[in-house]
Order: structure tokens, then sequence, then C-alpha cells
């Protein structure tokens, strides 16, 4: 029986070992959290984001999420989330990002977007509840996240321009 709980045990730090690695490389990590979602969004000050598409401009509401604990907690816990509304993430350098859809209730489209303001990858639909870490295919200095299937349904794809004060316009 002691043998068991050791082996048990050992087992359990390996995992704890080899997990931690990934939780660290997420932009989010857990942290205390209300226990029910909420449907809308925080009464924080919005911005306007656009992005030139091959079929035009198309603008997005954004909220900011510029310090850590704005990052770690991102559209957790929502329901629901406007189709012009979206949340900015914001670094002061440029760096390979990964995120994960850990307590977030609704897909979402993630945009990663390069120093330049100019996209860089998006991952599509990304599935709710998900701690797969879903990573940048290059260096981001802001990420965007909309309602899913928004990217698809505007024209958003990779080398659009972002026009947003933190990519220097």
């Amino acid at each position: 029986m002691i043998s068991t709980l050791r082996k048990a045990g050992r087992t359990l730090v390996l995992a704890a070992a080899m997990l931690g690695p990934l939780a660290a490389g997420a932009c989010r990590a857990e942290t205390p959290q209300p226990s029910t979602p909420v449907a809308a969004a925080p009464a924080a000050p919005t911005e306007t984001l656009t992005i030139d598409t091959a079929r035009g401009p198309v603008s997005f509401r954004i909220e900011i999420a510029d310090d850590d604990a704005e990052r770690e907690r991102g559209l957790m816990y929502r329901t629901s989330l406007a189709p012009d509304a979206g949340m900015l993430f914001e670094w002061s350098s440029p760096a390979r990002r990964a995120f994960w859809m850990r307590n977030t209730y609704i897909p979402l489209d993630i945009i990663y977007i390069g120093v330049n303001g100019r996209i860089i990858s998006i991952a599509a639909m990304t599935g709710p509840f998900s701690e797969e870490p879903i990573p940048s295919q290059g260096a981001a200095l802001g990420v965007l996240e909309i309602a899913g299937g928004r990217a698809a349904e505007l024209g958003i794809d990779i080398g659009d321009q972002v026009h947003h004060r933190i990519f220097g316009q």
C-alpha cells in the first residue's frame, strides 16, 4: 500500500513538472475569479481599432488589457461578445505569445499583431474551455480577441494592417 502511494506521488510530481512550463508559457494564468459567468462586459472604457482588409476597413470597439491582471483575466467568464467588440492585449515589447481558452465560455478568433501593426497569425474559432496553448506564428506586440468566426466573416487575413495607437499610428 505504501509503495503504491509513493509511486502515485512520484507520478503526480512528474506530471506537475511536465505541465508547469505549459501553464507558464500561456499569456493568461488562472487567478481567483467569480464562480459564475457574466454576460456583459465590465464598465471599462473602450477605444476604436480599425483593420484594413481586402474588402475595406472594419472597426471594433475594444477594451484594452495592458497589465498582468487584465491580460490574465481577458475575456474569461463572458457568455457573449458583440460582433463589433473585442479586447486588445498590449505589451511593451514584441515576443512570441500563446493564449488558452481556460474559463472562456465563447469561441474566439485570436489575432496576433506584429510591432508594425500587421497581422502575423490568426487562430480562428478557438474552442471554449481549452487549456491547449495557441501560439503566435511570430513576435506579437498586440493580440486582438474578437467573437469566433468574425475574422472570416469580415475577410480579416494575415498581412492586413491594424490601426491603433499601440502600433505607432
